[in-house]
């Protein structure tokens, strides 16, 4: 049986697990980090990807980048992916030339954390596009980017800007019909980011399951 299809089993438990980010605090993130602002450089990171590449902000210079946290447990993630609604804007960013980077967060034991392969076989199986899939376990790139769910949504312009953080649309459910029937704050926010536009929401409230942080 497909990994992807193993997993379909634990999505009842994984719902009763995952928690709605419904607060304005960063759960899970140390206060030591001071949130990123949108308007200002996005902070630097240097994580390996599941190809055992070293990923890093600064060497994407000139290139708009995404970044999607992600978590293959959680009922949110499920609902874009099996509606195939996350690997249509993989699609369409890999054609507007946007470096896709999914993040994994989830520590060691905890819910969604996975091996570079179990991480490349879930890419290959939900025919998931992204740039590269990279491994944050210690959970620094996330906290340096405060970021609270899965998915948590960010945009960064071609010059280093922080353009855009958030949801990846306006309506917090695991039903795959809402997604028509949302608002798309990050597909908008990707497209003004590769014509050179500004954003028209900068700022979003990102919903789905709370990120799995080592100590959290």
């Amino acid at each position: 049986m497909p990994l992807s299809e193993r997993l379909k089993s634990h999505s009842r438990r994984a719902l009763l697990l995952c928690g709605l980010a419904a607060g304005l605090a960063l759960t899970g993130v140390s206060a030591a980090h001071a949130a990123p602002q949108i308007g200002q450089p996005a902070p630097d990171f240097s994580v390996v990807d599941t190809a055992g590449k070293t990923q890093t902000l600064s060497a994407l210079r000139g290139k708009v980048v995404v970044l999607e946290w992600t978590n293959h447990d959680c009922p949110y993630v499920r609902k874009h992916y099996g509606a195939q609604n996350m690997q249509q804007l993989q699609q369409e960013a890999k054609a507007d030339n946007v470096v896709w980077l999914t993040v994994i967060s989830s520590a060691p034991g905890e819910q969604g954390h996975v091996s570079p392969a179990e991480a490349n076989t879930l890419t290959r199986e939900r025919k998931a596009q992204p740039a590269a899939v990279v491994m944050d376990p210690e959970g620094k790139m996330g906290r340096a980017y405060g970021a609270q769910t899965t998915p948590h949504m960010y945009v960064i312009g071609a010059d280093g800007t922080l353009l855009y953080m958030g949801g990846i649309d306006s309506i917090a459910s695991t039903r795959t019909q809402d997604i028509e029937k949302a608002k798309p704050y990050f597909r908008d926010a990707m497209r003004a980011a590769v014509a050179g536009q500004s954003v028209p929401v900068a700022v979003t409230r990102p919903y789905g399951c709370s990120v799995k942080y080592v100590g959290s």
